[in-house]
């Protein structure tokens, strides 16, 4: 069951950025720069609650559709860390592209689903509910073909398609990365049982 990112704090960006613009040309220590400092953290407060409201929203609909919960244990701290320089070396202290924007863009869009949180959520709601809850390794779950079993980072054509190398087996890549993380989660399941 695919669900969109509502990407909350993108659709209130330019909102947020003026409130911010605003409270940077207050003088300090005024009232006006108080009321600002209060509109921003407002805007700030309305984006956490629509996150959150949703991410509740989003659980018990699963919780209440399913048995079996099965989620990647995703490390989302070491996922938002920063690109690292890549020097050049034919000119000493100059540094070769490394994708530091697209990188910092997808901090964003990690920040802006907020998937930690959303995780914590689900699995409190799926232990209160009495439901199978189950966490797999993300090691190729992504990249890994479900036919054939053949593992390369060359599966994943586009971000959007998965094409195994080997034996030619096409899906969208995240149907194609759910159905991998439900049968490790399986498999973990039947292991305990």
């Amino acid at each position: 069951m695919p669900v969109d990112n509502p990407r909350w704090g993108r659709a209130a960006a330019d909102r947020l950025a003026a409130a911010q613009r605003r409270l940077a040309r207050a003088k300090r220590r005024s009232n006006n720069r108080r009321h600002r400092r209060e509109t921003v953290a407002a805007r700030h407060r309305k984006i956490a609650n629509q996150r959150k409201d949703f991410h509740h929203k989003q659980a018990r609909e699963l919780v209440g559709r399913y048995e079996l919960l099965v989620v990647e244990d995703l490390k989302i701290a070491n996922m938002l860390g920063r690109a690292k320089p890549v020097p050049d070396p034919d000119k000493p202290g100059q540094f070769l592209p490394n994708g530091a924007r697209a990188k910092s863009g997808l901090n964003r869009s990690i920040s802006d689903a907020g998937w930690g949180r959303f995780v914590s959520i689900l699995r409190a709601k799926a232990e209160e509910a009495g439901r199978t809850w189950i966490e797999v390794d993300p090691r190729h779950t992504s990249d890994g073909c479900e036919k054939c079993g053949y593992v390369a980072a060359e599966n994943r054509v586009t971000q959007a398609e998965f094409e195994c190398q080997r034996c030619l087996h096409r899906a969208p890549a995240d149907e194609h990365a759910a159905r991998n993380i439900l049968r490790a989660g399986l498999a973990l399941h039947t292991q305990a049982a």
